[in-house]
């Protein structure tokens, strides 16, 4: 089996995840289940990043230690990836002592090689995202990042070369086409940061103490950004000074870190140059998705306009909230969420497209042929084109995965269900059952509309797992496999199905 290494960027732990940041972890989940589906070994990391002195004030703030502030959030970040279904293969901890003898470690060999020096460092700080910025950088004086206020800091620092490799940076990245996707994430990363030159980096504080220390200077922690990026290594298994694990041998490099655009340069830039001067290869892809928006604005506490994942799957259930955040987002620009949008989409698509074509095709089994699916050798006018609907779309939706364009397979996907349905329309079964003659003609479009069901329902089940569960035991069936894609025709005839069960309630807005 070829392996697929996909990971999140580690969670920050300094309050609860929104329903932006779980899309994150959804929108991988469904890469990550794909490729397992395609037959890939999948490694799949996902976890918390748990220094920095953002989390030090908010400890100090609630009255407590440090470490246990960021158990609590840490459990709170698990229960909502959890509450979204998603198959992570490892959830990891930036307070993990061995994560941290290894960060030291690190720290240790770029210091040692040259890569790193001590200096004073005085600039502009946003204590959120924990950075450094020069006055040009700032917008209306402000982080560009988060909009926040910044103050002037002076203290004594270390500092990481990267000024020395600008230019490998530059030359790798245009030698690897497919490094920063979307292509317009790389433009920006290329024009704004790399081809101007690149600032050394500061690398530790002296001004908090929540964080790992550097193993020569115990007044220094180690900067967030040597300490976070390490876990995608560190958590496999990689060693500095003895060999790395057998996992780390097996899944590194990385095939894709998925990534908020947000923090697209510390992973194209800094994460890069790390690994180099550590003489580890690149990952293959960073790959930095667009944000999910509130009514048109990005969340925030101050804007009172947060939503979080699990009180939504609480009331609209766990595949609801996954198709929306995974349908509604587009590749490359930002997506917005409402309730009213929510409420449309799963009326519209989930509860009409999908669900109604489940339930009226079950109804029509049962009605019709007392609840048993029969294969033919009938030939209807319709069959072809529904038939060449369901190739197109699996061959389709691989495409546009490996291009990880998940809302637009989705699209794909549905296209069966929606074939499916105008094939009803088509064929008129309540017509022909009406006619004792045309049994084989009956039992024919009955059988294409529970293969065609089934045949969408295997590409779905990365996407909506619950969903495609629910669906397969309706209709009775373990042909659940790709493999089974190759040839429609795969549902066994004879097969009696089960109990419809409605698998998305119709919302009245109104109420």
């Amino acid at each position: 089996m070829k392996k697929y290494y996909i990971s999140t960027a580690i969670a920050y732990t300094s309050a609860k995840p929104h329903i932006g940041n779980t899309y994150e972890i959804v929108l991988t989940d469904s890469i990550a289940r794909f490729k397992r589906l395609e037959g890939y070994d999948v490694y799949f990391q996902t976890g918390t990043d748990e220094h920095g002195e953002k989390i030090e004030k908010k400890a100090m703030e609630a009255n407590i230690e440090p470490q246990k502030y960021v158990d609590n959030i840490a459990k709170q970040i698990k229960d909502v990836w959890d509450c979204v279904n998603t198959s992570y293969d490892k959830f990891v901890r930036t307070t993990d002592k061995e994560h941290e003898k290894v960060v030291q470690d690190i720290f240790q060999k770029l210091y040692d090689q040259g890569d790193i020096y001590l200096d004073k460092y005085k600039g502009l700080y946003c204590i959120p995202c924990e950075s450094f910025w020069t006055q040009s950088q700032l917008i209306d004086g402000k982080c560009p990042d988060c909009g926040r206020e910044v103050e002037e800091r002076e203290e004594e620092a270390y500092f990481f070369k990267m000024s020395k490799y600008s230019k490998w940076l530059e030359e790798y990245i245009e030698t690897h086409p497919d490094f920063i996707q979307p292509e317009a994430r790389k433009n920006e990363i290329m024009n704004n940061f790399i081809k101007p030159g690149l600032q050394d980096l500061c690398v530790s504080r002296t001004s908090f103490d929540w964080g790992i220390q550097v193993p020569f200077d115990k007044k220094h922690v180690i900067y967030v950004w040597i300490d976070a990026l390490s876990n995608y290594i560190t958590f496999l298994g990689y060693k500095v000074n003895e060999e790395s694990s057998e996992e780390f041998k097996k899944y590194w490099p990385a095939d894709v870190h998925i990534i908020g655009k947000d923090i697209l340069r510390f992973h194209t830039i800094y994460w890069p140059i790390i690994l180099h001067c550590l003489g580890l290869e690149l990952p293959k892809q960073i790959f930095g998705h667009p944000w999910l928006l509130s009514n048109t604005d990005k969340m925030s506490k101050s804007k009172g306009n947060i939503v979080y994942a699990d009180e939504l799957v609480k009331q609209y259930g766990v595949d609801s909230i996954r198709y929306y955040m995974l349908h509604e987002i587009p590749f490359s620009s930002d997506g917005n969420f409402s309730i009213e949008l929510l409420e449309n989409v799963i009326n519209s698509d989930l509860a009409n497209t999908l669900g109604n074509l489940v339930n009226r095709t079950l109804g029509m089994i049962n009605k019709y042929n007392d609840g048993i699916v029969i294969k033919t050798n009938f030939k209807g006018e319709f069959d072809q084109d529904l038939i060449d609907t369901c190739y197109n779309s699996y061959k389709n939706t691989k495409e546009k995965m490996d291009e990880l364009r998940i809302a637009d397979s989705l699209d794909e996907i549905f296209n069966i269900f929606k074939r499916a349905n105008k094939y009803i329309d088509e064929t008129c079964p309540w017509t022909v059952a009406k006619d004792e003659t045309r049994k084989d003609e009956l039992n024919n479009i009955l059988y294409n509309l529970i293969e065609s069901i089934r045949y969408g329902t295997v590409l779905l089940q990365a996407f909506l797992p619950s969903t495609s569960k629910n669906i397969f035991e309706q209709i009775n069936t373990d042909e659940t496999s790709f493999e089974s894609l190759n040839e429609f025709g795969q549902y066994k005839t004879n097969t009696h199905i089960n109990e419809p069960k409605v698998l998305f309630q119709r919302i009245d807005n109104k109420k």
